[in-house]
């Protein structure tokens, strides 16, 4: 019986090679002889789970969609039925929504192990700039998802964004009416968010994402110690031309990647089964209250993931300077390939100042996103602005402070070499 099977296997892979044989030479290419290095972390299962949150969140939203009215009056109540009487709709709602707040978690942790490792130094700049795109893309597609409930926060949420387009000079107050596609937030809005939403961008963040992937696998993978295996030795038990301190991503690495996953969907299932709201971080209570333009949310803001940009807004007295910071809070992220001038990658071999200037720099994003999130009182506003500056400072002194210090020695080879 298993030789059957086997003989049919290979009659069936030899019937797809004669009609499309470039595809097993690019299975190859990017899995079972693509070597990465041998020492790669628990950082580095922050880029498969990436990947596995924007499946989920395809496969849940074309559930949704099947249920879900994209008018100004049926969305709450649609979204009310899914949770209520869809046969499991519940389940697909909360993976969905706690879905968007997981992938921005693997998403800021996936960036965090690039800014320790150096990932976006010489020669993976194009790969560092194709995952910041992804990253643009990613919060305008999260931004007009959290519209589509219809909610009080996502309606008032969505004023508060749209009207600080208004601030452009000259242009703002036509900005502001396209975008909304009305003179307020209404029927139009919602139609055009849900078409950008549902169609639009996420063909635009798969597409970036075969290019990120792709730019990646053209130059190899980086490592902890910031070494590159391609100019080291050559030759193993499974190519005599690979490198050495290489060992093939397809079985190894999709193997660990499991382990990974398993233990990610392990927390997420106690997440969306006991705290799929998450103590009004994933999904605000206000948003389970249907939009009313008459009455005003006591505290308007938005969620966790935008915070830390939301506090540098209000951190600035000026409107339009608000939204300049904001914008070049992400923007200047574009350009770290070119500001660090560290001769050295990896945050293991740099000098303690690196090590410390790092940690204040997370420490500061972390408490921009929980002042994004309070009132904003006079003591709120002035922390605000000063970790403004330090975020800022971190990025704009880079030039001279990543040229500062004592290095390590870098090994010739990754410290896991046999």
């Amino acid at each position: 019986m298993s030789n059957v099977l086997v003989r049919t296997a290979d009659a069936v892979m030899d019937w797809v090679n004669q009609r499309a044989p470039n595809m097993m030479p690019a299975y190859r290419k990017h899995m079972t002889e693509y070597y990465a290095p041998k020492n790669f972390n628990l950082w580095y299962y922050f880029g498969s789970l990436a990947m596995l949150v924007l499946v989920n969140q395809i496969v849940t939203g074309i559930w949704l969609t099947m249920n879900y009215k994209p008018s100004a009056a049926e969305a709450f109540a649609s979204v009310e039925y899914i949770m209520r009487d869809v046969e499991w709709g519940w389940l697909i709602r909360y993976m969905h929504s706690t879905g968007a707040s997981a992938f921005f978690i693997v998403v800021y942790l996936h960036m965090f192990r690039g800014l320790a490792y150096g990932s976006y130094q010489k020669p993976r700049e194009l790969v560092w700039i194709m995952g910041m795109l992804i990253f643009l893309t990613l919060m305008a597609e999260a931004f007009m998802g959290y519209v589509l409930p219809w909610g009080q926060m996502s309606y008032w949420g969505a004023q508060v964004i749209i009207n600080l387009f208004g601030a452009v000079p000259w242009v703002g107050d036509a900005l502001t009416e396209f975008i909304r596609g009305d003179y307020l937030v209404s029927d139009a809005t919602l139609n055009r968010f849900f078409a950008l939403h549902v169609i639009a961008l996420p063909l635009v963040i798969l597409l970036l994402v075969v290019l990120h992937i792709g730019a990646l696998h053209e130059v190899g993978s980086n490592n902890p110690d910031g070494v590159e295996i391609k100019k080291g030795p050559k030759g193993n038990r499974w190519d005599e031309k690979a490198p050495a301190d290489g060992i093939p991503f397809h079985p190894y690495y999709t193997v660990k990647d499991l382990f990974g996953v398993g233990f990610f969907l392990t927390v997420m299932s106690f997440i969306l089964f006991f705290a799929p709201t998450f103590g009004d971080l994933f999904l605000e209570f206000d948003n389970f209250i249907p939009a009313n333009p008459l009455v005003t949310p006591e505290h308007i803001k938005p969620v966790w993931y935008f915070t830390p940009y939301y506090a540098m807004l209000r951190a600035v007295p000026d409107k339009f300077l608000g939204v300049v910071v904001m914008g070049a809070a992400t923007l200047i992220l574009f350009a770290l390939p070119w500001l660090d001038r560290s001769p050295v990658k990896s945050i293991r071999y740099r000098p303690m100042l690196h090590k410390l200037l790092l940690a204040i720099f997370v420490v500061a994003f972390c408490v921009l996103g929980w002042l994004g999130m309070q009132s904003g009182s006079d003591l709120q506003k002035l922390t605000a602005q000063i970790l403004t500056v330090y975020y800022f400072g971190y990025f704009i002194f880079m030039p001279w402070w990543s040229r500062m210090g004592s290095f390590k020695a870098v090994p010739q080879r990754v410290t896991t070499h046999d």
